[in-house]
């Protein structure tokens, strides 16, 4: 190829390249705002006992997709992530199916039952979304979470339920640091978190607290005023800690 069919070869090359890469971006973005309308519905349900609940799996788009559940057992690590793995032994859960196709616009539901050999108990059933049919290079999967909590009949636990080991105030960095922990067999949930100074107050969003689980709380203040108290909210008892101030 001589010079001057190169370079025309690679002037027609970029002249095509960039409405490529537009037409790769906007159906990206289509498949991408397709699968974010995909609901789950509810996230959270709490038995006592035994469970039993169904699943609303909603499509809102044009597009009918396929829907495939699968049951995870988890764990939360002190920094607030969940560490999943394959559903444990001990709980025994019956799925009404695990995979669906949606057509658009509609809404089914997926039914099941699950009791286990000890509580409490929890679990998660994800439900993956995808398109219908192979798109090549567009495959995009969405997953959903269904977390179900199973409480015994009576709580076993009386008294304090979390206990802190530390809640300071960080001035240089703006942050507020507390550890804590579940120390009973029981499955809790901190409602929520409120921080006041003399000035005002600061509500932080809740989380689960398993059994025996230690939780690490680092919460931003950008206030002037220092904060003063932290209070921690449960489903059955609120704990009240005063800051110490740090460096």
């Amino acid at each position: 190829m001589n010079p001057s069919t190169r370079t025309a070869v690679n002037r027609w090359r970029r002249s095509i390249a960039f409405p490529i890469k537009l037409i790769v971006m906007y159906a990206w973005l289509f498949v991408a705002r397709c699968l974010c309308s995909q609901t789950v519905s509810p996230m959270i349900q709490e038995f006592i006992g035994e469970a039993e609940g169904r699943i609303a799996l909603t499509n809102n788009t044009p597009e009918p997709v396929a829907v495939v559940l699968e049951p995870r057992s988890f764990n939360i690590a002190p920094d607030g992530h969940g560490v999943y793995r394959s559903l444990d032994s001990k709980v025994h859960l019956k799925l009404s199916s695990t995979s669906f196709r949606i057509d658009p616009g509609q809404t089914l539901y997926a039914l099941y039952r699950a009791k286990a050999d000890t509580l409490p108990a929890w679990f998660t059933i994800y439900s993956t979304f995808s398109m219908v049919g192979h798109r090549t290079g567009l495959d995009t999967r969405i997953l959903l979470p269904h977390t179900v909590y199973i409480y015994p009949k009576k709580r076993a636990s009386k008294g304090d339920i979390i206990e802190a080991k530390q809640a300071a105030y960080f001035w240089k960095m703006g942050k507020i640091v507390c550890e804590i922990e579940n120390n009973t067999l029981d499955l809790e949930r901190v409602e929520k978190v409120r921080v006041t100074s003399d000035s005002m107050s600061v509500t932080y969003p809740g989380f689960p607290l398993l059994p025996g689980a230690k939780r690490h709380l680092q919460m931003d203040w950008k206030e002037t005023d220092s904060p003063e108290e932290l209070e921690i909210f449960t489903t059955r008892s609120t704990l009240k800690l005063k800051l110490t101030e740090r460096e």
